[in-house]
């Protein structure tokens, strides 16, 4: 039996939710996103609040049954409040601007590499060493930056490459004499 699966979700009243014909659709002050639900699953929602109900009671030992309610959470989280990520880009010479839907990054390679921001996703970049990635979708916002980071992956001896900020790179020791 899940232990996420059993937990409601809370909802405020500014999130309008609906589940009908087996999609659950949430609408928030962000923008709107929609779920296909299992067949046998289904939402019930209530004035504050979300669950996710197995029709069987096989079903509640089966791991979609906690997947689909994170699924959920994060879609009114995402309608709500919103996800972020920040990116640091360690290096000499490293720097990463936007210019209009574009990300234009130069990291040490003889060309700047340009980046096509998704729609959902919005990019920002305060100083010229970090990138501030922002998104209703954390799935979209999870693909972007994990594209990013993947252009220089940061390497384990100096540290250089573009890493999350709240990671922490093990650094290994260079040749012994």
């Amino acid at each position: 039996m899940s232990r996420i699966a059993k937990n409601s979700i809370k909802i405020n009243k500014d999130i309008n939710c609906n589940f009908a014909q087996g999609i659950f659709l949430a609408k928030g002050r962000l923008g709107e996103m929609q779920i296909t639900i299992n067949s046998n699953l289904s939402v019930e929602i209530s004035e504050d609040t979300v669950s996710i109900i197995p029709k069987d009671e096989k079903i509640k030992k089966d791991p979609i049954w906690g997947t689909t309610r994170s699924l959920v959470a994060n879609i009114i989280q995402g309608v709500s409040e919103g996800f972020s990520k920040t990116l640091e880009l360690n290096g000499t010479g490293y720097r990463a601007s936007v210019s209009g839907s574009t990300l234009k990054l130069q990291l040490g390679y003889s060309h700047d590499i340009n980046f096509q921001i998704p729609k959902e996703v919005k990019i920002e970049c305060p100083k010229q060493n970090i990138i501030k990635l922002s998104s209703f979708d954390k799935e979209k916002l999870g693909e972007a930056a994990a594209k990013i980071r993947s252009f220089r992956k940061p390497e384990p001896f100096k540290g250089k490459g573009i890493k999350y900020s709240n990671e922490f790179i093990f650094r290994k020791e260079g040749k012994k004499k």
